[in-house]
């Protein structure tokens, strides 16, 4: 009995003692036994603006404007201009035509046989590779050629001679409204090529209007557009439909007015084989030769991969506008470079600018002796 009650006092005491300690640890500010968890804020991604109402007595109350941890800017470097593609690095496929002529020990049948084959697999042409055979030969054996390595130097030296020019240049007349035509079949991209040239005579710092004289293709207006707003160029357009030659004509008025000293009019693509279409043609050239109108240029675009179709429509064009001119689309996706010679041996017609790529710089000046070169250096 007595052992019970002395158990049941210690007990009491423990418990006693323990709450003591509990409110003792408390009062001196120490931690609790099972502090809750600290709550962490999170700070957000930027500042949230907080609406707040105007007060019941119509006083606004001042509220706190957030701060916002300003981060140091660090300032983008400036970018650089882009090259110029080169004819080496984007006429890959037109090369690989030539590829199996260098190297070997001796000038041959065979050798002439492939070299005739790789001409005209390129597009040359049968005629102008006839021609350039023909005097290739003579070549050889005047200076007494042996290895195929001397005989790709002496084509190479031959093909740069039919090519040369004395003016490449487009031409523009000074103190006047000068107009550069554009002319071709569908698809072989007149409006972009004005869009990368407009582009150019602007940085070049001719002042340049562009006419959208393709009313028969729904887009063409707005794709010209996009171009002139790009290029920092003016735009006359008209309904879908409209006469071309009014359009290029109201151009051209409205260049003169505003003193600007090129405009650059797009025509709608047609086939060569058109009568029609090649007469109206014609139309338009003429309506822009009215004064104020100046024309110095029409150009004929064509596309590189079309090989030898492109020599007929050189032809047919040339009959009906007098091209001035020949903007070679396309290169650097064509083996059949050698539409170049076919154009310029067959017409007289000197290639200008060729496109070797889909941004603006890759419309760039033809040159013969770095084009011929491309075709056989890797």
């Amino acid at each position: 009995m007595w052992l019970v009650i002395v158990l049941a006092l210690v007990a009491v005491a423990v418990v006693g003692v323990g709450a003591y300690l509990v409110l003792d640890r408390r009062s001196a500010g120490g931690p609790e036994l099972e502090p809750p968890p600290a709550r962490r804020d999170v700070p957000s991604a930027r500042p949230v603006e907080e609406v707040v109402g105007p007060p019941e007595d119509g006083e606004m109350e001042a509220v706190a404007e957030p701060v916002i941890e300003e981060v140091p800017s660090v300032d983008a470097a400036p970018e650089e201009p882009r090259r110029r593609p080169t004819f080496r690095e984007r006429l890959a496929k037109a090369r690989v035509a030539f590829s199996g002529i260098l190297g070997r020990s001796k000038i041959d049948q065979d050798a002439w046989d492939d070299l005739e084959e790789a001409l005209i697999r390129a597009d040359v042409g049968i005629g102008p590779t006839t021609r350039l055979l023909d005097d290739l030969r003579a070549r050889v054996d005047a200076e007494g050629l042996e290895t195929g390595d001397q005989l790709v130097e002496a084509l190479k030296a031959e093909m740069k001679a039919r090519l040369a020019v004395d003016d490449r240049s487009l031409h523009l007349d000074e103190g006047k409204t000068n107009v550069w035509l554009f002319v071709g079949v569908n698809g072989v991209g007149k409006t972009t090529t004005i869009g990368k040239l407009g582009k150019r005579q602007v940085d070049a710092g001719h002042t340049v209007m562009m006419a959208a004289g393709d009313t028969f293709r729904a887009a063409a207006a707005e794709q010209l557009e996009t171009w002139s707003g790009r290029a920092g160029a003016d735009l006359v357009r008209g309904a879908e439909g409209a006469d071309p030659s009014a359009i290029i004509f109201d151009a051209i008025q409205s260049a003169a007015a505003k003193g600007a000293d090129l405009v650059l009019a797009d025509t709608a693509g047609r086939l060569h084989t058109k009568t029609n279409l090649m007469e109206e043609l014609s139309k338009v050239r003429r309506v822009a030769g009215k004064e104020p109108g100046h024309v110095t240029e029409v150009l004929l675009v064509l596309d590189a991969t079309t090989g030898q179709n492109g020599l007929v429509q050189a032809r047919q064009f040339t009959e009906a506008v007098e091209v001035t001119g020949v903007v070679l689309t396309k290169l650097d996706g064509s083996a059949k470079g050698g539409i170049v010679f076919a154009i310029h041996a067959e017409l007289g017609i000197p290639v200008k600018l060729v496109g070797l790529g889909e941004s603006v710089e890759d419309l760039i000046d033809f040159d013969p002796d770095e084009f011929v070169d491309a075709l056989f250096e890797g």
